[in-house]
């Protein structure tokens, strides 16, 4: 199955969003329902309402609380699946989607069931939806290093199918340097990887993620236009870089969208892609994404192309898939020309 991108808006992959993230409140009531799991909101709607956060761990709060519902293999199929459906819509051709292992594991959710209901679904995502997957370990930078090192070793030895790993949740205090180890057994095994970095910390813990990480590429990274020497650097390697707009003005890491830096890395030369991250919590899916910062930038159809060309470079698929797609890019472009 293809899924044709919109005459609106160009084919895109998608490279930043968490699988727990995609949990919208009406599935996360019928979650709550199925399992016996008391929210502590009376509906879907007031639990919509609640989605107004001061800083990033105001958000990780109630993420954490939502996620409390997700407890069986049927339910991490039921998350992929609706996710799937929407991205579909958004003209999402590839998706890169992370999940939190140590997130279930402490609410003693079995490894085996997280993973074999995410990657059930997505492993017949290209036939049914016309999208493209790779499936990326991300772990929890708050929590101990030892235990992130833990779960990769379970997962290496389960051969779970995944692509490649990742850093996330609360940045400040915790720099990429206390997960070297953890890093250096991914690319041991030949794993890629991705780090969140940049988002509420500062510039120096982009260099970080490349330099002890060996961070491939890198979530969030605004921090990066406060550091002139590395923007010239990231440019000159072409680190890709997942920006999500909405979120970090949602999460109060950027005042308003009109002053986020995203056009200032695009004209430095940066490899940029455009992203949802946690599309229901910031009311933005990416092609509500691409609409809002199209109209706050007023971004050519050439500078849209670019961004979603971009999102394809910056994937871990093989060269020869993502030549295909950027074919379907140029097709988008030259259309409207």
């Amino acid at each position: 199955m293809t899924t044709p991108a919109s005459a609106s808006r160009p084919p895109r992959a998608e490279l930043h969003v968490h699988i727990e993230g995609t949990l919208e409140p009406e599935l996360a009531f019928e979650l709550a329902a199925r399992n016996g799991v008391a929210l502590p909101y009376p509906d879907p709607a007031s639990l919509r309402a609640a989605y107004e956060f001061e800083d990033l761990q105001s958000f990780l709060d109630l993420y954490s609380a939502a996620m409390s519902v997700l407890r069986t293999e049927a339910d991490f199929a039921d998350l992929t699946r609706a996710y799937l459906v929407r991205a579909a819509r958004a003209g999402v051709r590839h998706a890169e989607i992370s999940f939190d292992p140590q997130a279930h594991l402490v609410r003693g959710v079995p490894l085996e069931d997280v993973v074999n209901g995410i990657a059930g679904v997505l492993e017949r995502s290209e036939a049914e939806h016309g999208i493209t997957t790779l499936l990326i370990a991300a772990f929890h930078r708050d929590r101990d290093s030892a235990d992130a090192l833990d779960v990769l070793e379970r997962l290496l030895a389960a051969d779970a199918p995944i692509v490649g790993v990742g850093l996330d949740n609360a940045e400040v205090g915790y720099p990429p340097g206390l997960f070297q180890a953890v890093y250096a057994r991914a690319e041991e095994a030949g794993l890629r990887r991705t780090a969140h970095a940049g988002e509420e910390g500062p510039a120096q813990n982009i260099r970080d993620a490349l330099d002890l990480l060996h961070a491939e590429r890198i979530d969030h990274g605004i921090a990066v236009v406060d550091d002139p020497e590395l923007v010239a650097r990231v440019v000159a390697e072409q680190v890709p870089f997942t920006v999500c707009p909405v979120s970090n003005v949602r999460l109060r890491a950027v005042p308003a969208l009109a002053e986020h830096p995203l056009p200032a890395m695009i004209e430095a030369g940066m490899l940029v892609s455009i992203n949802s991250d946690d599309p229901p919590y910031f009311g933005a899916y990416v092609d509500d994404v691409d609409d809002a910062v199209t109209a706050a930038f007023d971004l050519t159809r050439e500078q849209r192309a670019a961004l979603a060309a971009a999102s394809f470079s910056g994937s871990f698929l093989p060269p020869d898939r993502v030549a295909a797609y950027l074919a379907e890019v140029e097709s988008w472009r030259v259309a409207g020309a």
